[in-house]
């Protein structure tokens, strides 16, 4: 049991020490995005916690972005990743920042988006 949580412990550490902060021209998707069924909670040290309910189940993801591919941006660790498409960067939609991603999309923020 010992050796498990030491193990799970040294994951974690390896996972924070792997996140690079954001570059200063993606600074606008740092925050807490939201829809009916996903959030994306996005650090300015490079940590992503995604989280989306569909039908077919739940998907989580808590680990650093890797690299920005143009818009698009590809969290995970080593070789074990996934690539979130960004079809609206995020930019201020009548005072509220929005962001579509994977399909969906997503307001920054309280319920009005409106928080930075």
């Amino acid at each position: 049991m010992r050796a498990s949580r030491i193990a799970v412990a040294l994951l974690v550490s390896l996972l924070v020490a792997c996140a690079e902060p954001l570059p200063a021209d993606k600074a606008t998707y740092v925050g807490d995005w939201r829809a009916q069924d996903m959030s994306l909670r996005i650090t300015k040290d490079g940590q992503v916690e995604y989280q989306r309910r569909t039908a077919g189940g739940n998907n989580s993801i808590h680990a650093p972005i890797q690299r920005f591919e143009g818009d698009n941006f590809v969290v995970g660790v080593g070789p074990f990743n996934t690539t979130f498409v960004v079809s609206k960067p995020p930019h201020l939609e009548d005072g509220v920042w929005k962001m579509t991603v994977d399909g969906v999309e997503l307001v920054r923020g309280g319920e009005n988006g409106t928080r930075a």
